[in-house]
């Protein structure tokens, strides 16, 4: 952006060179000092208005200035002092050299002039003083010292033109609004002036001159140097900068990548953070670090795209041996500084040829590892190089990376721990889930689980377990918290759902069972307020050959249901009350369920989301599961990439879909008992048949050999009715007697000379397993059998 100079121009001979020689500016001035009219020179080299050898055709450094011998239009040869500022490429433009030379100002001050009697040149401030055009009359000392040139050979220039600089255009814009208002200014400003060999921060006090008379006839400009001040300020807001931007998450590898750039520019031009690998020291940090140490790169940033710096990429791990600067710092616990101008890191680079390769490809010359040390332990190292900026490390950036790097320690531990825990409770997780789903005869199962994104694994399961008489149970259910308590939590409600599934218990009843559970584990926790170690659960028993479904929740979301033919809705039951709460009823509801349908039971975090509300998501999760395919995986699969975002969910996830099967009736048979032992033999005759007709036989003695001691103990110690039911699926024959008697039956121990008490343990030795469950008419004795299919 050009900037507005409302004076006259061509008091300043100032012209243009491109980086080939090539004059592509050239003002009024300059024509009135070598005659030659713009037209005439643009577009020329300007080596051929040398009259001499005294410069070079193209200037070399920033900045350049001298005597030479300039063509004049009439063919002599002028000596001109010129002043050269190398300009670097700008807003598209390419890099050049503005090359000046004043026109006036070479005749000194009147004794009365104002602007001389302003000059203060025994001032030990850098003090220059403009007229009333902006061009430099006076300037003491220190500040031709500042510039670098003397006062002679600049005076009658503007200050943008003895600086070069974009700051000062800015400076010469701030003394052009002190001139017209007659108002004092600062200015801040941070610029390396033609005298220094690196830049530092000024203040810029301008202040009006004024005649007798109270006018304005300049600006006097007093330079302060406020770097110490400027580098305090930039250190603290680095930090401030760090303490933001640092531990955003509990990843380990994004909080490395964060200390790398903050640190990026502000403090290092490349940064490279590794960290010792816990696997190879039992899972902690060793508490003594020795040399040979083996680091894993976990970030690293550059000022240059790609970080081509690097020798190695972030996951790759090397070995650095003693005499690298990360080894001496993690072995020392201190920071250490080395240079390539001090010789200290010859070794290294000895060492590692590709490292010295870099070092000298960009130009790498010091170096700063700082230990990342955080409650006692060393987690890693970052090592900070410098090789743009030319200045080295000091010990105000040492104490500055300490400080940075503290704090992140910190995060890196946390993050460190908090994955650390995530592993091990998503071990536990996992070894409480079933791996696999049983196959049963009653329905075809698919499972997901997904862990929270952030919160960290919780304590959501979901299981699948066979029952007899080919009925099968189905649960869901969803512990309050995250982290390891929560799944040790899970684990054991979950055994206890099993335990309890496995005597048969109503749902409603074994919800009741867990809610007790759930009660005593608040109790023995030390919590006072009831629900504070809280759960949901959702538990369904199916039975294939009714074809019904019995389902109880404790206020846990309610089931869809998609039937054959149908749309998705949700299964209408009572809530019940949340486990935990003690001493409140749970209800069960039954459902017919024509086979091929297909149930979604799930946790909250399938539909709970920050960005819409719940009703919202089951909308979604309906639409999901009516695009639903043959297959339950791929069906699984879509319902968590419709509903979860990329992310993953802010709470974990499980859901159980299952599709339902039905028994067909002609492999069920069923007889009426008569009370009466002695027609236990037609019975005996009749199973025989239905096994000939199955292409059963040869399990027809073992399966005579059950039914006779069940229905005999059953006309013996039971009520009527008594019923027998023989269920045939494609693996097993099972063996089911009812009676009205609530009375359990159970081994016993006979004597030798016992007439009986020997039939439940003959059922027990011919059987894969037998057992009894409790109906609401009374309970039925269950036994199952291996199959012998006749070869055909």
């Amino acid at each position: 952006m050009s900037r507005v100079y409302p004076f006259d121009d061509a008091m300043t001979a100032r012209a243009v060179i491109d980086d080939d020689g090539t004059l592509v500016e050239w003002n009024e001035g300059a024509r009135r000092l070598l005659g030659h009219p713009a037209e005439a020179v643009l577009g020329l080299p300007a080596a051929r208005l040398l009259g001499g050898d005294g410069a070079p055709a193209v200037p070399r450094g920033p900045r350049w200035d001298g005597t030479v011998g300039l063509r004049h239009r009439n063919g002599r040869t002028v000596p001109v002092w010129l002043l050269a500022h190398r300009r670097p490429p700008r807003d598209g433009h390419r890099g050049d050299w503005l090359v000046v030379t004043p026109l006036t100002g070479a005749e000194p001050p009147a004794d009365d002039d104002p602007l001389a009697a302003a000059g203060l040149i025994q001032s030990p401030c850098a003090v220059a003083v403009y007229d009333d055009t902006l061009r430099l009359r006076r300037m003491n000392d220190v500040m031709a010292e500042l510039v670098g040139l003397p006062e002679k050979r600049v005076r009658g220039l503007r200050l943008a033109e003895i600086g070069g600089k974009q700051q000062s255009e800015d400076l010469e814009q701030g003394m052009l609004q002190v001139l017209t208002s007659g108002e004092s200014l600062d200015v801040q400003t941070y610029m390396r002036t033609g005298g220094e060999q690196r830049a530092h921060a000024w203040l810029a006090r301008m202040a009006p001159v004024k005649d007798r008379e109270g006018r304005v006839r300049g600006v006097c400009l007093a330079a302060h140097d406020i770097t110490e001040n400027y580098l305090a300020r930039q250190r603290l807001q680095l930090v401030n900068e760090a303490s933001v931007r640092i531990g955003s998450t509990l990843d380990v590898v994004r909080t490395a990548q964060e200390l790398a750039d903050v640190c990026v520019p502000a403090l290092a031009d490349f940064v490279t953070i590794d960290l010792l690998d816990p696997d190879e020291h039992g899972g902690e940090p060793p508490a003594r670090i020795t040399a040979p140490v083996r680091l894993r790169r976990i970030a690293h940033s550059s000022v240059h795209p790609e970080v081509p710096e690097a020798v190695i990429s972030p996951g790759q791990a090397e070995e650095y041996p003693a005499g690298s600067p990360q080894a001496d710092s993690l072995t020392a616990g201190h920071t250490i500084v080395a240079s390539v101008a001090e010789g200290d890191i010859y070794e290294w680079m000895t060492w590692h040829t590709g490292r010295a390769r870099k070092v000298r490809e960009f130009g790498m010359h010091s170096s700063m590892s700082v230990p990342i040390q955080a409650r006692g332990l060393t987690l890693g190292v970052a090592v900070l190089t410098r090789c743009r900026r030319p200045e080295g490390f000091t010990a105000d950036d040492v104490l500055l990376a300490e400080e940075i790097t503290a704090r992140a320690a910190v995060c890196v531990d946390n993050a460190r721990r908090y994955s650390r825990e995530r592993e091990t409770a998503l071990a536990l997780q996992r070894s409480l889930l079933p791996r696999i789903l049983p196959a049963t005869a009653a329905l075809e199962a698919r499972s997901r689980y997904l862990p929270a994104a952030r919160a960290g694994v919780g304590g959501d399961w979901f299981d699948v377990i066979p029952l007899s008489g080919t009925r099968v149970a189905m649960v869901v259910g969803d512990v309050v918290g995250h982290g390891v308590e929560a799944s040790a939590t899970m684990g054991r409600l979950r055994t206890a759902v099993r335990t309890l599934a496995d005597i048969d218990l109503a749902p409603d009843e074994l919800l009741t069972h867990l809610d007790d559970l759930v009660v005593r584990l608040s109790e023995e926790s030390g919590v006072d307020s009831p629900g504070e170690v809280g759960a949901t659960c959702l538990y369904a028993v199916y039975d294939p050959v009714s074809r019904r479904c019995t389902v109880a929740r404790a206020g846990h979301p309610p089931p869809v249901l998609l039937l054959p033919g149908g749309v998705p809705r949700a299964l209408e039951l009572p809530a019940g009350p949340p486990l935990g709460l003690g001493g409140l009823p749970f209800e069960s509801t039954e459902v017919e369920l024509p086979e091929g349908t297909v149930l979604a039971l799930y946790t909250d975090g399938l539909v709970w989301s920050r960005e819409r509300d719940p009703e919202t998501s089951r909308e979604m999760l309906y639409e999901a599961l009516g695009a639903y395919a043959d297959s339950l995986d791929d069906t699984c699969d879509h319902v968590l990439d419709t509903l979860l975002p990329p992310g993953g969910s802010a709470d974990d996830v499980a859901l159980l879909l299952a599709r339902t099967r039905g028994l067909p009736p002609s492999q069920v048979a069923t007889w009426d008992v008569p009370a009466d032992p002695a027609l236990v033999a037609p019975i005996r005759k009749q199973v025989v048949e239905q096994l000939d007709t199955w292409g059963l036989s040869e399990a027809s003695f073992t399966t005579e050999l059950v039914v006779s001691e069940l229905v005999t103990n059953a006309i013996r110690y039971g009520a009527r009715p008594i019923r027998l039911r023989l269920i045939h699926d494609a693996a097993t024959l099972i063996c089911e007697v009812s009676d009205t008697s609530h009375t359990a039956p159970h081994l016993r121990r006979a004597k030798t000379f016992d007439e009986g008490g020997r039939g439940l343990l003959l059922v027990a030795q011919l059987t894969q397993r037998w057992g009894s469950r409790h109906t609401p008419e009374g309970k039925t004795i269950w036994a199952v059998l291996p199959l012998f299919e006749e070869d055909h």
